[in-house]
């Protein structure tokens, strides 16, 4: 029998639109009072504005139905509550219909594939058993697809859910009076016990399958919901609140006021976006910047809600607080940005606009030609022609042609580690003219390392790197885990040190062998009497690279330096070149500073450095290349960049990167390598160029079996076209497809 596409036109995610979103919430009367309101969300304040998956234009407020497809809205912007019904219901129905379906297509198949003979009274029990299995799944599981059809034909707009509702209702319908009256039909169309063959397991597989796709669908939708709330689950729930009588407390977030103190204690999450008014620490931002090194804070300076507290304790003054903060903006402009893409298979609704009226009016002008001029019996001729006819352009194959194309491109990907989440990433990644790169963890490994060691006044490198690893073995801090790691790499043993001091901002003390060791910055060479003079140029060399440099005394004198850094990956360089080769501008946006941004890009020829950004400024960039008319792919693997890859054409995340940026994207990487681009725009060319040809195939039976059914050979020949044969020919248009997208294996 025939094949069927196992997703809607909205199943693999389409949830987005290039358009941008209304601004002002949509009028009452937009939701249609014809179709039963979705479920009510819990929890959610009064006035939370609702709007459609696949068409962001419609707005409004509370919960309802989108006029123009029939699905059911969801809130605009995200929330940490969730609702699964309208999952937990496409799952109820999917099983059910497949556990009817399953004995209805065996029932179907099996006189034919085992050549079985059967009594008139057999068959007749069989078809009537057929007809009890699959009208559940036509007539209730598959209810809210007439529905969704039905819309976009009021709206003029048909979609993919017209065509689902039209081939499901051709082939029960046919079967339906087949079933009841088949005298009818004429006598050739009948078998010896004057029965037609039915199509149930026709009907009843389109359904489950589309329930299927939409399951799926839902579930994707779901896991990029999940994403956002891990997003807003960053921000601590409470804070530790200073009174004006100095007595402290804790109290929930959402109590927190701007002008409030707040006391943050080592380890802790800085609550709320504020001012440091007293105290010293380091703060690791790696959740806002994507930088490993953590910044050092202290009265004056300002520090972001989310970020973590390390060693010291601060005392805050909040200034921006709930969707104000700063992680409040970067949720918002995720989901902004998730809403803002175009629906998945709009070919096939341009398609569906004019194909689905035309076989209509197709099928109305064979009823009427064969009713008014045909031969006697008229009426049956007239039947059983303009039901070929529908059979025939049963737009099976056409909801099939972009689907099997996506399935076995999305599996080869995989092979290839390259996830795609959705069809429009796999289209538009073929016309993206321009990749903006971030720099920490997509370009680089994403960690510092140790890279090189100087030695002074006859000091051995590994002497410099042992007293150094020995005096970081405590430390958390992630350049002493980058020195340590490194002497390990190098066979170095770490020195046992005693007497261990960490100096709040500068670095730390200790003592080994009778000697008194200093290793941090400047300052702490300063206050041990050591010069730092010496190394001038080598270390404005190393900064000009990118390189952290710390400094090593030995009682009071300077024994040398390490600098460290984060290197390039391997497979970098060979994938940027074959980018470039591709004709793809490169652009680094980072939130690293300018020196080592450029270095990095001298290094590569990178043609564009954009560095020291926040995340609204990388989404902004984002914006501000699409409005010079350019197709942009951004590539990243924090947090900080999830509303940029949101924003972008096509979203690409490292897959050794953060799983909210995993998510935020349309593409993940899953080595983390920069090569599987290369990978995947060859993969996005032959899918799309594959989608073409399974359209062409689809639109091909059609256009040679409407006439042929319509019965315009009729006249010379003597030939028509059975619905029997009609259905073979539109299984035949389905093989076809799905044998073209195996090809992409």
């Amino acid at each position: 029998m025939a094949h069927h596409h196992p997703k809607s036109c909205c199943s693999t995610g389409n949830k987005h639109s290039h358009a941008p979103a209304v601004s002002e919430p949509a009028p009452a009367a937009h939701t249609c009072c014809s179709t039963k309101p979705a479920p009510v969300r819990d929890e959610l304040p009064a006035g939370t504005i609702y709007t459609c998956p696949m068409h962001p234009e419609i707005r409004q407020v509370g919960p309802g139905t989108c006029p123009k497809c029939g699905m059911a809205l969801e809130p605009e912007l995200p929330s940490e509550h969730v609702d699964d019904s309208e999952l937990r219901g496409v799952r109820r129905k999917f099983w059910i219909s497949l556990v009817l379906t399953l004995p209805v297509i065996v029932i179907a198949m099996a006189p034919h594939l085992l050549d079985l003979a059967m009594s008139h009274a057999t068959m007749r029990n069989l078809r009537w058993f057929e007809l009890l299995l699959s009208a559940p799944v036509v007539l209730w599981a598959a209810a809210d697809y007439y529905k969704r059809g039905w819309m976009g034909v009021v709206h003029r707009a048909p979609n993919m859910y017209t065509l689902i509702g039209l081939g499901v209702c051709i082939a029960f319908g046919y079967s339906l009076i087949a079933t009841f009256i088949p005298n009818v039909f004429p006598a050739e169309l009948r078998d010896a016990h004057g029965m037609v063959g039915v199509y149930y397991e026709v009907a009843s597989s389109i359904v489950t399958l589309v329930l299927l796709g939409e399951w799926l669908e839902l579930r994707a939708r779901g896991r990029t919901s999940a994403a956002i709330r891990q997003l807003l689950g960053l921000a601590p729930k409470t804070a530790r609140r200073i009174d004006a009588d100095g007595t402290e407390h804790d109290v929930p977030l959402g109590h927190v006021h701007a002008g409030d103190r707040l006391r943050v204690r080592p380890g802790e999450k800085i609550p709320v976006d504020g001012r440091v008014a007293d105290g010293h620490s380091s703060v690791d931002e790696s959740m806002l910047t994507g930088e490993p090194m953590p910044v050092e804070k202290s009265a004056g300076d300002r520090v972001t809600g989310a970020t973590v507290n390390q060693t010291g304790t601060l005392i805050v003054v909040a200034e921006r607080v709930g969707a104000e903060s700063l992680l409040s903006q970067i949720v918002a402009l995720v989901a902004q940005a998730q809403r803002s893409r175009a629906p998945l298979q709009r070919l096939a609704d341009q398609v569906a606009a004019w194909f689905v009226p035309a076989v209509i009016v197709i099928a109305i002008a064979t009823f009427a030609a064969w009713w008014f001029i045909g031969p006697e019996p008229r009426l049956a001729y007239a039947l059983v022609n303009a039901v070929a006819v529908l059979i025939i352009a049963c737009p099976c194959a056409l909801g099939l042609a972009t689907p099997i194309s996506i399935m076995v491109a999305s599996g080869r990907g995989a092979q290839q580690g390259v996830l795609f989440r959705d069809a429009q990433a796999i289209e538009n990644l073929r016309n993206v003219d321009t990749l903006v790169l971030d720099k920490t963890g997509t370009i680089t490994v994403g960690r510092p390392s140790l890279e090189r060691v100087i030695a002074l006044n006859g000091h051995s490198e590994s002497q410099i790197l042992s007293w150094a690893a020995g005096l970081d073995l405590a430390s958390e801090h992630p350049l002493a885990r980058a020195i340590v790691t490194g002497a390990e790499q190098r066979g170095v043993r770490p020195a046992k040190v005693t007497g261990f001091k960490s100096v709040t901002g500068q670095g730390v003390r200790g003592s080994a062998n009778g000697h008194d060791l200093a290793l941090g910055n400047k300052a702490l060479m300063t206050a041990v009497g050591a010069s730092i003079d010496k190394l001038g140029d080598q270390v404005a060399a190393l900064r000009q690279e990118g390189r952290t440099v710390v400094f090593l005394s030995v009682d009071g004198q300077l024994a040398g330096a390490i600098a460290v850094g984060d290197s390039i990956k391997d497979t970098t360089s060979q994938a940027l070149q074959a980018l470039k080769q591709d004709g793809l501008k490169l652009v680094m946006l980072t939130g690293d500073n300018e020196a080592t941004a450029r270095a990095v890009a001298r290094h590569l020829s990178i043609d564009e450095v954009i560095a020291e950004v926040q995340p609204a400024d990388k989404a902004n960039v984002i914006a501000r290349l699409q409005s010079q008319g350019r197709r942009v792919a951004m590539a990243g693997d924090g947090i900080n960049d999830a509303p940029a890859l949101a924003k972008a054409d096509v979203g690409i995340a490292m897959g050794t990167g953060t799983d909210i940026a995993m998510e935020s994207a349309q593409v993940t990487l899953v080595k983390g390598d920069l090569t599987g681009i290369v990978r995947a725009r060859h993969l996005s060319r032959a899918t799309v160029g594959n989608i073409r040809q399974n359209l062409f195939f689809a639109f091909g039976y059609n256009a040679l079996g409407i006439p042929i059914a319509a019965g315009v050979l009729y006249p010379f020949t003597g030939w028509l076209l059975s619905p029997m044969l009609a259905a073979l020919a539109m299984s035949l248009s389905s093989v076809s497809v799905i044998s073209n997208a195996l090809r992409l294996r």
